[in-house]
């Protein structure tokens, strides 16, 4: 997610008041860096951008920023939250799960073309409370199942990118003291401040050195070849989970196997890796609240067994957090663990977003089900089927939920040889 340029026309974005040609120019400055080192996009290559139609006047700007570039082409594949909400109201469960053969066509046609994608995140944490949590699990197993097959064939063979915008009813959300358009504009300010993006810096050259930065710290944790992960914390968190002789630590940017650079999230602050499916124990104690398919699901605990979670209770949202876990025999088990310290610059600005991709960067966590390949040393030359062979978990779903607190301890455990990696919720080095 991420770059930056300059302005040019009288109508940007209604959210600032006409005149404040700096904000307009920070908001270009962020569609650029999207563009340019978010996606990195190609000269010659094709841009899809997917967005809710709240972020049209923004979806504008990164449009005209990827012809800037030298996209070929450029296509929007639009959403509308309320729509959507109502088609799960009043749909059967067997019309939701019908998946128009069309778009499973489409898919094929995108993993062939293999267009840079952007997604525009600004969705409402409470957009769809209320639905019926059975119908939102089924529908989207039954697409999962569809588009399963085409998105693994996909993997690592194209940029993509997942950015914010502030869509009204978040950042009310966030800021429910004040009104609609004054909270909006304090949401920008954020999404501009993590990542990057002022006015006396040079937004693609700051991502550049962080990138930097996050090869550096990936290089230190790489050379122990971890064989597992202890956690622990007041709060409850008492956790240990394995590794693969092959997961490797990773941060910051990603490299298609075409060999483009790019950054697949804007915010980040995390370092993570793949674990070995089906090996860990104990409990992990969620530090935030999740949002997960409309629905927030807060102060909750989950108690892994032989590798699996066995129990859970969340005081709000649990049947959501329910149907996440038996989405299917991989949503039970680890895909991820991601190492954040607790001075990250989101976590030190005091916000809680509602949203996984802030908030995931301000806290370590993990995440349910399906595991990263490119985390996977070799993964270049496997197929799929191999990598899950190895351990790499294999799911429909991917799913962060938030651990870090200010006392956790991580410690890496190699031959028996104990390393600490966090030490109150931070790196040791």
């Amino acid at each position: 997610m991420k770059p930056g340029g300059s302005v040019r026309g009288a109508r940007l974005l209604p959210v600032f008041m006409k005149g404040d040609t700096m904000k307009k120019t920070l908001i270009r400055k962020y569609a650029n860096l999207l563009v340019r080192r978010g996606v990195n996009l190609q000269k010659g290559q094709t841009l899809r951008i997917s967005s809710d139609v709240e972020a049209a006047d923004f979806v504008k700007l990164l449009v005209e920023e990827g012809y800037r570039a030298g996209a070929a082409n450029v296509y929007v594949d639009w959403t509308c939250t309320e729509v959507t909400k109502q088609g799960y109201r009043h749909r059967g469960i067997r019309s939701l799960c019908d998946i128009p053969e069309w778009r499973v066509e489409k898919l094929k046609h995108e993993s062939k073309l293999l267009p840079a994608s952007i997604y525009v995140d600004c969705e409402d944490p409470d957009a769809l409370r209320g639905i019926d949590q059975n119908k939102l699990r089924k529908a989207s197993v039954a697409a999962g199942k569809k588009f399963k097959p085409i998105r693994e064939d996909m993997e690592n063979k194209y940029q993509w990118l997942v950015a914010a915008y502030p869509g009204k009813k978040w950042a009310k959300k966030m800021f429910p003291g004040l009104r609609a358009s004054a909270a909006t504009e304090k949401l920008w300010e954020a999404i501009l401040k993590t990542c990057l993006v002022d006015d006396g810096t040079d937004a693609l050259a700051a991502w550049d050195e962080k990138n930097k930065n996050f090869i550096s710290r990936c290089e230190w944790l790489n050379k122990f070849n971890f064989d597992y992960l202890e956690y622990r914390s007041s709060n409850g968190t008492d956790f240990r989970c394995w590794l693969m002789p092959q997961s490797r630590w990773c941060g910051g940017g990603d490299t298609t196997l075409s060999g483009v650079y790019f950054n697949p999230n804007m915010p980040t602050e995390e370092i993570f890796t793949t674990p070995l499916a089906g090996k860990c124990e104990g409990r992990l104690v969620s530090t935030k609240p999740l949002s997960l398919r409309g629905t927030l699901v807060e102060n909750f605990y989950i108690d892994f067994k032989e590798g699996k979670a066995a129990e859970w209770r969340a005081e709000k949202g649990e049947e959501a957090l329910t149907n996440l876990i038996n989405t299917d025999e991989g949503s039970r088990m680890l895909g991820e663990l991601a190492l954040v310290p607790v001075d990250s610059p989101i976590n030190e600005s005091g916000l809680l977003f509602y949203n996984t991709l802030f908030d995931e960067n301000a806290s370590c966590h993990v995440a349910l089900g399906m595991g990263y390949t490119s985390c996977f040393d070799g993964f270049e030359s496997l197929t799929q089927e191999e990598m899950h062979k190895a351990g790499v978990n294999d799911s429909i779903v991917h799913v962060d939920f938030m651990i870090g607190s200010p006392d956790l301890c991580v410690t890496g455990y190699k031959n028996g040889k104990a390393t600490k990696i966090f030490v109150n919720g931070r790196f040791v080095k």
